[in-house]
């Protein structure tokens, strides 16, 4: 089972209440602290995304976890003719909405609030499924990932892009570093919300990656589980069939 990590630890709610008044609150300082606190390269993983899933020439994607939309409008490069975009904050999905409009991709991309371990969908509706540094904000990772696999459709394709922590020396030091002090600073400073980044960096710290995951996808259902290292391991691709 995957660690259980909550935002703030004094609060009588639970971690999935607890993460959804989180990015509410960051919501409107996101996207120019997702740039500042990845150096940008976080828009070089979510291009390899793209195109994995343009690979199976997709029809319909789900992007769980979707927050401000970036990935779901990148995933308009797959040429998928109906995109979802799934999240549970609805501060995110306002920030999202408005840039999928400015987008001009009202007709393609539709923005829901709805819950990933309890989606409303029907089975096997989407050729893909895509979660970029959404997973480890499960309550239980078990039940998303069942409800996933649920609603991909046999032979689909599912992408994972999250967080993980380097292996090797020096790049596991300076990785602590600076998810550990640096990252919760930038997070008070932009944001004036230090434990919400704090909680960031300690949930990635602590999540499974590599082949915990790959072994945790595996004994849900998924098929044909590989994953792939990104910029000396600071993050991970993962790549699953149905």
């Amino acid at each position: 089972m995957s660690e259980n990590v909550t935002p703030y630890k004094d609060s009588k709610l639970g971690k999935k209440e607890q993460v959804t008044k989180m990015f509410d609150t960051i919501s409107g300082k996101y996207d120019g602290l997702n740039r500042v606190i990845s150096f940008g390269i976080d828009i070089k993983w979510r291009k390899k995304v793209v195109q994995i899933v343009k690979d199976i020439r997709p029809e319909t994607v789900l992007d769980i976890a979707t927050g401000t939309g970036d990935l779901a409008i990148n995933l308009a490069q797959t040429g998928a003719g109906k995109i979802v975009g799934l999240d549970i904050s609805s501060g995110m999905l306002e920030v999202g909405k408005r840039k999928v409009a400015e987008k001009k991709l009202d007709d393609t991309i539709e923005m829901v609030l709805g819950d990933s371990e309890n989606l409303p969908f029907e089975d096997n509706s989407f050729d893909a499924v895509t979660v970029a540094f959404g997973v480890r904000n499960f309550e239980t990772l078990e039940k998303g990932l069942a409800e996933i696999l649920r609603v991909l459709r046999p032979g689909g394709c599912f992408v994972i892009l999250e967080t993980s922590v380097p292996t090797k020396t020096p790049y596991k030091q300076g990785y602590n570093l600076y998810t550990r002090h640096i990252l919760p600073l930038i997070g008070k400073i932009f944001s004036k919300d230090r434990s919400a980044y704090a909680y960031l960096s300690e949930s990635a710290s602590v999540f499974p990656h590599g082949e915990k995951l790959n072994n945790i996808l595996a004994k849900i259902g998924f098929i044909k589980v590989k994953h792939h290292p990104q910029t000396l391991g600071v993050a991970t691709i993962y790549v699953a069939s149905k």
